[in-house]
């Protein structure tokens, strides 16, 4: 069982570290680390084999801290509470966390089923779409540039540890959609086909467009399929993370 380091000073670089991770939804990509905060993420990330680089403690959740998640890190580091809840971005500080090293883009797979972000830019959304890809077994998701920053704390939190089960390509252009070898489908408020009148191909890109304006002509053009979901009680549209969780339970609910 590892040893732990305590801190208990704010001028501590590690402490600063920690606090820009948390605050910050692009602190990740400036400094390649990752920060976890709370039991239920860091339980998620060590189900599929995610060794953090760091566990975070506060000093009053040490002494009676899991001995899995004591020995999950090669380091430990206890903090005093009041600077735990200082760097905390959440309500109710969660009293531990890991520090990831963040991973690096993979390589985009041609034939995966697979969802792409056009410029979705509200963290709350992107996340609740990962939930969704995840549960319906799409398992990579491209965010093309100006859609939220995947690994930002907000989006983490939303995914509620979907993450670290996907294959997350993040600012994409357009470009990096040349190499897949599946049919778009895209989706539309108003234009396209009913959804439950038509067969959609599997495995498909599924793209889900930014909440105001919606998928880009350019995406739209390329798309071998355009869809629209009804909506009988005659409001103007749905939540984008409303209809991606629609769209890809219907790809896999077809007979």
């Amino acid at each position: 069982m590892n040893e732990a380091v305590h801190i208990a000073s704010r001028d501590n670089a590690l402490v600063k570290e920690l606090k820009r991770l948390a605050g910050d939804n692009a602190a990740y990509r400036r400094l390649g680390r990752v920060w976890l905060e709370g039991d239920h993420l860091c339980r998620a990330a060590l189900q599929r084999g995610v060794r953090p680089a760091l566990a975070v403690f506060s000093e009053s959740l040490w002494p009676t801290a899991p001995a899995e998640w004591r020995s999950a890190a090669p380091r430990n580091v206890v903090l005093a509470d009041a600077l735990f809840a200082d760097i905390s971005a959440l309500e109710s500080p969660a009293a531990m966390g890991f520090v990831l090293d963040w991973p690096a883009a993979p390589e985009v797979l041609p034939d995966a089923p697979t969802v792409v972000l056009d410029r979705v830019q509200d963290a709350g959304n992107v996340g609740s779409i990962l939930r969704s890809a995840g549960a319906f077994g799409f398992r990579q998701v491209i965010a093309l540039k100006g859609s939220a920053a995947l690994w930002s704390p907000k989006v983490l939190r939303a995914g509620m540890g979907a993450h670290f089960g996907l294959r997350l390509v993040e600012s994409a252009d357009g470009a990096a959609l040349e190499a897949l070898q599946v049919p778009l489908v895209v989706t539309s408020s108003h234009l396209g086909r009913d959804l439950h009148r038509c067969r959609v191909p599997m495995p498909c890109a599924w793209v889900m467009g930014h909440e105001g304006q919606g998928v880009s002509p350019a995406l739209a053009a390329r798309a071998a399929l355009a869809v629209r979901i009804p909506q009988p009680g005659g409001e103007e549209s749905l939540n984008v993370a409303a209809a991606a969780a629609i769209c890809l339970y219907a790809s896999i609910a077809q007979p």
